[in-house]
């Protein structure tokens, strides 16, 4: 594995300012030795010009959060990060490597949920290149590597989970936001390893069953939302009819049979539990005619 040498090249401007002035001087050199016709002094001077024109070229400038990746002839020789202007040696090849947080979307994916339902997912990715000599020779381009493993990390993670969550206690795509978000962290950041890549963050940012099955998927949503509010009112329901019938009893207000007691606590239901407002019928004769 290629891992980051820190290499902190020497300070530019010091640097900078004596080769520009060694120019200088050298080019007065050059003139007044060809004014005195010292083939030997032209040729020296020519020779000073051309050195310090050849160092002149290992000044480079490393912006914050950026490192300069430098190699001489195919050899890594090491990373500098330092900010600033720069000098090192004039024949290193030195590759920008951004250092800065980035991030990116995926597009759609559309895939299977762990029950075999197809649904669309998509995801945000926050990363940063934290290891410049991995990022360079372990893989060959390593933004578009990101792109690529973050999207099958995606795809594997969707498989893994359902859709809803119908059994209690299970981990789903739609309810468990935070649960699905840190896995599909760790997959990603387990593809990128080797790139020299650091995953800051990442969530889901689109999620919806495919457009062939969003019709039926929402009737059955509708139809779960209302067996779970029709059994919240049967159970209130109840409870109040057993309030009522102990409250009847304690105060003796009336004592009722097995079949009236079934009768009156049909009837409570009813109202109860009607979706419209009932129409009470008034018994204006005996209780049992």
């Amino acid at each position: 594995m290629m891992r980051e040498a820190r290499r902190d090249a020497l300070p530019g401007i010091p640097i900078l300012l004596v080769l520009i002035l060694t120019e200088l001087a050298t080019v007065g050199w050059l003139i007044w030795s060809a004014t005195r016709n010292s083939a030997a002094e032209v040729i020296a001077a020519i020779v000073v010009i051309v050195i310090a024109a050849i160092l002149l070229a290992g000044v480079f400038t490393v912006s914050p959060n950026q490192g300069r990746v430098m190699q001489l002839f195919g050899a890594y020789k090491g990373t500098a990060r330092e900010p600033g202007l720069r000098w090192a040696n004039p024949f290193y090849t030195k590759k920008t490597i951004s250092l800065r947080v980035r991030n990116f979307e995926t597009g759609k994916l559309k895939v299977n949920d762990k029950r075999g339902n197809p649904i669309e997912i998509a995801s945000v990715v926050v990363w940063r290149v934290i290891d410049t000599a991995e990022a360079t020779f372990q893989v060959d381009n390593y933004e578009n590597y990101v792109h690529v493993q973050s999207e099958a990390a995606l795809r594997n993670l969707a498989t893994g989970y359902p859709y809803d969550a119908h059994n209690e206690g299970e981990v789903a795509l739609s309810s468990h936001t935070a649960e699905v978000s840190a896995q599909l962290r760790t997959e990603i950041q387990d593809r990128l390893e080797k790139a020299g890549v650091e995953v800051i963050e990442t969530r889901v940012s689109h999620l919806a069953y495919a457009p062939e099955i969003a019709a039926a998927m929402l009737r059955r949503q509708q139809a779960a939302a209302v067996v779970a509010a029709r059994r919240t009112i049967v159970e209130g329901a109840v409870g109040m009819v057993e309030s009522a019938l102990e409250m009847l009893a304690q105060k003796k207000v009336i004592e009722l049979d097995e079949e009236r007691r079934a009768a009156m606590v049909s009837n409570l239901l009813v109202v109860l539990c009607s979706e419209q407002n009932t129409q009470p019928v008034v018994n204006t004769g005996s209780l049992y005619h």
